[in-house]
């Protein structure tokens, strides 16, 4: 090769040449909603995959409560471990996906700390897909955690009325609710300005819901003015709503109370979300 020839080589090329090949390549068309949020939930799961620690949530902590509150409560409340787990399993299923729901805004607020939000909102996708991705990924650990809670009190007894049917149909209703309860907690990740700070949010509400409720005691044993709450309490209706479908029943009132609430806090929440991450 001359030095002619190289020198040829090397010289950039013209303008008219580069428009002619990049206006003959076809634009990529748009991801739909759709694909954008299973792709951004496919990255929730696979954060799961190379940290499995975050399993832990989902599989010692609701064996944990399981066994625990059977075997101190059971005795004393129902006479036996075996009869109250009859009662409890439900509601501790409920207690124990309900939440975990807060490590949503947890991985919202670690990604804003990280800075990887500035290039989610350069992309050209649909907007909310960061956020409802989110949620989705973590449908895999509500789940993960319903079935782990299931094994471990057929193993203890439980015995449920409704069968696998009853089961599954109680598990979706948890998980569909849990998505919608998600919402609040992308609210407190956009809100707030630590991982830290969510945490301890989420623990400040999340203890008043599931511990003033019907998961362990009936409400009728409580007193009076305490009632008043539990019996609006969301985490009390969706217990009930639960328990009916896994003893083979269906309670209607229930049922269309924890509807309201997950509609209200899908569009309450869900809207406010969207509104601090568009100005954030």
């Amino acid at each position: 090769m001359t030095v002619t020839e190289e020198a040829q080589l090397l010289t950039a090329p013209k303008a008219e040449d580069l428009a002619a090949v990049l206006l003959e390549t076809e634009r990529p068309p748009r991801p739909s909603a759709l694909s954008a949020s299973l792709t951004f939930g496919w990255r929730a799961v696979l954060k799961i995959k190379h940290v499995p620690e975050q399993l832990f949530d989902v599989t010692a902590f609701p064996i944990m409560m399981t066994l625990m509150f059977t075997y101190l409560f059971g005795g004393a409340l129902a006479g036996s471990p075996g009869e109250y787990i009859q009662y409890l399993l439900p509601g501790i299923t409920v207690t124990s996906v309900v939440m975990i729901t807060m490590y949503t805004g947890v991985a919202v607020n670690t990604d804003i700390e990280k800075g990887v939000f500035d290039r989610f909102r350069t992309l050209p996708i649909w907007r909310p897909a960061p956020m409802v991705g989110y949620i989705l990924g973590d449908l895999l650990r509500y789940v993960l955690a319903s079935a782990t809670i299931m094994v471990v009190g057929l193993l203890l007894g439980f015995r449920p009325g409704g069968g696998a049917v009853g089961v599954l149909l109680g598990v979706a209703v948890l998980v569909a609710f849990s998505f919608a309860f998600s919402w609040i907690w992308t609210t407190f990740g956009l809100l707030l300005r630590s991982e830290k700070s969510v945490m301890g949010v989420s623990m400040l509400v999340l203890f008043p819901l599931t511990f003033l409720s019907n998961v362990y005691v009936m409400p009728t044993t409580m007193p009076g003015w305490l009632q008043v709450f539990v019996n609006v309490n969301p985490v009390t209706k969706l217990v009930d709503a639960v328990r009916s479908l896994m003893a083979g029943g269906f309670d209607s009132g229930a049922m269309l109370w924890t509807l309201g609430y997950g509609v209200v806090f899908t569009v309450v929440f869900g809207a406010w979300t969207m509104r601090l991450y568009n100005r954030k």
